[in-house]
């Protein structure tokens, strides 16, 4: 199990300069690897000095953990150097494929939830966690489609996935949300059926209805269902890191930090730790 880091915010471009100057407290910040992979200057500066006084954990979306083109090893030794930089205590990204033949989308693309796709995830999870030589966990994506071929329900693929990977999954609680809605499921079952033991991070996030689905949009506040399944996910986890995502209209950092603020409250009236 890795250590529980409290309450944290994304690491957004736009509120660096508010964070450096007033030190908000916040328990630790999470960075898109993507956007450090090759950072210098005044940007990389700042990283190194916010990493000297919070914890910083890594988020990727590059990974393609269930893309057939092999696993690219460069772009894993870079991420690898940022984490050991930053001195980063696990590493995440989503359970999805980006691309295929050398071509990047640029999206976290479904998997088909098939005995034969889970086989190959558990290989490159286990590879992934070798050569970053760290805690690897996983994010359950928001769907907006599903294959006819599937064979699993996606928490029993998280499920086996966790435990024949040996690695971590991070509870993404507004895309449980998003997909129940989405494809029709009980998100309560979703989150009881998971390995609670597995999940080292949570996040909380805001999305857009468009009636006849949600999307995950990162442009709203958290809504009152995905504050309910987390005031769930902490009873059934005992809490973990939990993390506020903000991508899009963000506010000033103080709005947000009143927003995680909630999510701190909430957990402690939930039994949560931290």
């Amino acid at each position: 199990m890795v250590e529980h880091l409290g309450f944290g915010v994304g690491l957004r471009t736009a509120h660096i300069p508010y964070i450096r100057e007033h030190r908000p407290p916040v328990d630790f910040f999470e960075i898109i690897s993507e956007n450090f992979l090759d950072a210098a200057g005044p940007r990389r500066r700042a990283l190194d000095e916010i990493a000297e006084r919070y914890p910083v954990v890594l988020h990727g979306v590059s990974l393609s953990i269930g893309s057939t083109d092999p696993l690219d090893l460069g772009y894993l030794r870079a991420l690898k150097r940022l984490a050991d930089s930053v001195d980063a205590p696990w590493v995440s990204d989503h359970v999805c494929w980006t691309g295929v033949l050398g071509v990047h989308t640029h999206e976290l693309l479904p998997l088909p939830l098939t005995e034969e796709s889970l086989a190959h995830v558990v290989q490159r999870a286990r590879t992934v966690q070798d050569v970053l030589e760290r805690p690897l966990a996983l994010e359950n994506p928001s769907t907006y489609l599903e294959f006819r071929a599937s064979t699993l329900t996606e928490w029993d693929f998280l499920t086996l996935l966790a435990e024949e990977a040996d690695c971590g999954l991070l509870l993404d609680v507004n895309n449980v949300h998003v997909s129940g809605v989405n494809h029709d499921f009980d998100p309560e079952k979703y989150l009881r059926s998971l390995p609670h033991h597995r999940v080292f991070q949570m996040h909380l996030a805001g999305h857009t209805d468009y009636g006849t689905h949600l999307i995950d949009t990162h442009d709203a506040p958290v809504s009152d269902p995905v504050w309910d399944l987390y005031r769930l996910a902490v009873e059934l986890t005992g809490g973990v890191a939990t993390l506020l995502e903000r991508d899009d209209k963000l506010p000033s950092f103080p709005v947000l930090q009143e927003e995680l603020e909630k999510a701190r409250a909430m957990a402690g009236s939930a039994g949560g730790s931290g």
